[in-house]
């Protein structure tokens, strides 16, 4: 079975797996947080939409390719979600190896961030015929993920604003003064790594999911 673009039952069982590893890590990650009031925050891009995508298999299926880095996605504000980001224990391997200053997996979430919504924009244009020419359609799906970064920014500073105090796991600056910016440098690494290296993946698996339910997808098959 292709995991990139496998095609009738091999597809919906692999769609099928991926539901339930989303719901697993809701699960797992849900169970005894170490601040629950954090965890619903982070999790809370995958509580809306797990049932967009569920409600909209059929009226509007996505390449299989997003699906997967979907649910990658969703694994890694989990992770955030049931440790909060300045406490994974991944990230404090990662910071003991390479000798860093702080705990860097809610840099992994804002390379995610950038990384995933790139390729569901640019699913979105090419299959909507929005976008012409290939340079554009790249410049765009970088400046929607910098735009939701910028957004998610703002989001953390209401929060803050309105829970003070308890809203600290919640930013999980560490101490640091040019977390915002990081955080949205990191992003935009993720957006231009989706556009530029998944690019022709991404067409590959629009294709084929094209074949299967016939959408017009002639960008794609240039």
């Amino acid at each position: 079975m292709n995991a990139v673009a496998p095609t009738g039952e091999d597809r919906n069982r692999l769609l099928l797996l991926l539901l339930v590893v989303n719901l697993a890590a809701l699960v797992v990650s849900g169970w005894r947080p170490y601040d629950r009031v954090t965890w619903l925050l982070e999790v809370l891009p995958t509580l809306i939409a797990l049932p967009i995508l569920v409600l909209t298999r059929r009226t509007y299926p996505l390449s299989t390719l997003l699906y997967v880095l979907i649910t990658l996605h969703a694994i890694v504000l989990a992770g955030g979600g049931a440790y909060t980001y300045a406490r994974v224990p991944l990230g404090f391997w990662v910071q003991d190896a390479f000798g860093l200053g702080r705990n860097p997996y809610d840099k992994l979430g804002h390379f995610m961030q950038g990384f995933v919504p790139a390729l569901i924009a640019r699913e979105i244009l090419v299959r909507g015929g929005y976008v012409r020419g290939r340079k554009m359609l790249a410049f765009i799906c970088i400046c929607i993920p910098l735009a939701i970064s910028a957004f998610y920014e703002l989001i953390e500073w209401w929060t803050a604003l309105a829970l003070g105090q308890g809203a600290d796991e919640f930013l999980g600056t560490q101490g640091d003064p040019w977390d915002t910016q990081s955080d949205m440098f990191c992003a935009l690494v993720g957006a231009c790594a989706a556009t530029f290296l998944l690019g022709g993946a991404h067409d590959r698996s629009m294709m084929r999911l094209a074949d299967n339910v016939g959408f017009n997808n002639a960008y794609a098959k240039r």
